[in-house]
This record gives structure tokens, C-alpha cells and sequence, in this order.
């Protein structure tokens, strides 16, 4: 069966990935076998309910085992607002902008490309200026204005132990998100780690959940994202998986819950009940 909506969606809301994930995520009355299309005026996004019914189950009440289990890096795993809020400061400023380093929270995250011209309004070539600026600061002194969370490696070890497969999916450089890992002794608690390859602007979240599923042999039905910001639900959704709320991040009120999580976890604690008891 296929069916086809036409949603007052803008093309640059697809293209950042601001479209809600619940939307991605509604089709719960459905058969898990249906396509749905979304023809959108610039063009038909296919959705296949197979590649999400893990999460259509949780929504409904229903619970499975998570085998493997994806984790972003920037406000789940590490802490590193400070760097990355001092290092905007100090392009902004460069370009004859001040703002307060708790305005600038929301860059910790997403793609510096895309949200400064989300924020500033500003054109590509600019906002890619912009991140280089950034980089001048954080690359030799912002990466390291930064420490895991609160109970962080205990977490990763239970889960190891309890036999699942672990990764790391952000769109932070890998290189960086490597870096941190290694300092702080818990790169060898994942299996893979993928990030944003070598660029002025980060990957897609979307695209980088399927590179490290593909590297994990992970099935969709049985692995989630462990996120804190929309963005990272969003990108669980697009690429067909369920997404759990790190509420100890830097998301807004409400923001996760909106976006479409499955659940939210206060702390890493509740986080591995979340996991090993579901």
C-alpha cells in the first residue's frame, strides 16, 4: 500500500533536518509492511515502516530488547559547552558580534555551518568563514575546555559486560570526538566511533547513524540513539531508528519530548535501567 501526503514542510527544513521526528515517527496505526511517500513540493521523501517499527512499538506501548546501542558525543558522553560557546563567542566577535556565552548553548550540537546561518541569517560562504573563525580558538584550546559526564565510563562498562554492542555517532569531527575518547580512556568501550569527515560543515546526523549501524551489522529494530538535542532525534528517525532523550544535555525544555523520543533519561544512571531493563 502506499499513500501520499502534501505537509507544509520547507525545503531547508528537510534538508537541516528541523522537521519534527514524530513526524517521521506517526505512522503507528499502520502496517509495519506499508511505504508511505511524502510528496513534498521539491520533491518525494519514501518511508518504509520496516526501517522504524521498533520505534512505532515503543510509542504504542510495546517493548524490545536494544542490542546496540549509538550514543552522540556533545552534551550525552562529554560535556563540552564550554569550548564550543567560548570558541563562537570568539568568531562572532571577530565579525562584530557580541552575545553572551549562554545564547550560544544551542551550537553545541549541530552542524556550525547550517546553525549559523539558522541563527545569524547569514549566507553559506559567510557562516563557512564563521567556522573557520571558530576553529582558530577550539581546535588548539576550546577541545580541551571539556570532561565526560558524571558516571559516564561506569555506564559504558555495564553495558559492555551485559554483551552490547556500543558506537558513537556524532556529527563532531572524528578526529576530535577520538581525541577526547582516548584522553579520557574510553575509546575502547566502543565498537566503532564515526563522525564528520574532514569539511567546513559537519555530516548529517542521519547519515552518520547508518554508517555506524553498517560498521555495527546493526538491525534497526534493535537499535537506538542516545541523544540530547532535536537533532539527534531527528536523525534517529530519518535513518529508521528510535531515539532515547539524554536529559542531562543541552536541549531546551520540552525540546526532546517535542522532537519525538521514545523516552528520556535524567542522568546515566536511569539511562542503563532504561537499557537493561526494557
Amino acid at each position: 500500500m502506499e499513500e501520499f501526503f502534501k505537509l507544509p514542510f520547507e525545503k531547508e527544513m528537510i534538508e537541516n533536518e528541523t522537521v519534527p521526528a514524530s513526524f517521521f515517527l506517526h505512522c503507528s496505526n499502520r502496517n509495519l509492511n506499508d511505504t508511505i511517500t511524502f510528496n513534498f513540493p521539491f520533491s518525494t521523501f519514501n518511508y518504509s515502516d520496516t526501517e522504524s517499527h521498533f520505534a512505532i512499538n515503543e510509542r504504542k506501548g510495546n517493548t524490545m530488547r536494544y542490542n546496540t546501542i549509538l550514543f552522540d558525543f556533545d552534551g550525552t558522553l562529554y560535556d563540552t559547552v564550554e569550548g564550543i560557546t567560548k570558541s563562537i563567542q570568539f568568531a562572532l566577535h571577530r565579525h562584530g558580534i557580541d552575545e553572551p556565552l549562554e545564547a550560544l548553548r544551542c551550537f553545541a550540537g549541530p552542524p556550525l555551518v547550517d546553525k549559523f546561518m539558522e541563527v545569524y541569517g547569514v549566507d553559506k560562504a559567510l557562516a563557512e568563514q564563521l567556522v573557520l573563525d571558530f576553529r582558530e580558538r577550539y581546535q588548539p584550546i576550546g577541545v580541551y575546555e571539556s570532561a565526560p559526564f558524571p558516571g559516564v565510563g561506569e555506564t559504558l562498562l555495564r553495558l559492555r559486560k551485559a554483551g552490547l554492542t556500543l558506537g558513537v555517532a556524532t556529527s563532531k569531527p572524528q578526529a576530535l570526538a577520538e581525541l577526547l575518547l582516548d584522553r579520557a580512556g574510553l575509546r575502547d568501550r566502543f565498537d566503532v566511533i564515526v563522525g564528520s569527515k574532514p569539511g567546513i560543515n559537519n555530516d548529517a546526523k542521519w547519515a552518520i547513524v547508518r554508517e555506524a549501524m553498517a560498521l555495527c551489522g546493526a538491525e534497526p529494530a534493535a537499535t537506538v540513539l542516545v541523544g540530547d538535542t532535536k537533532y539527534d532525534a531527528i536523525g534517529a528517525a530519518r535513518a529508521g531508528i528510535a531515539c532515547i532523550g539524554a536529559g542531562w544535555g543541552y536541549a531546551a525544555p520540552g525540546e526532546l519530548e517535542a522532537a519525538g523520543v521514545v523516552r528520556t533519561a535524567r542522568d546515566f544512571d536511569e539511562l542503563e535501567g532504561i537499557l537493561l531493563d526494557n
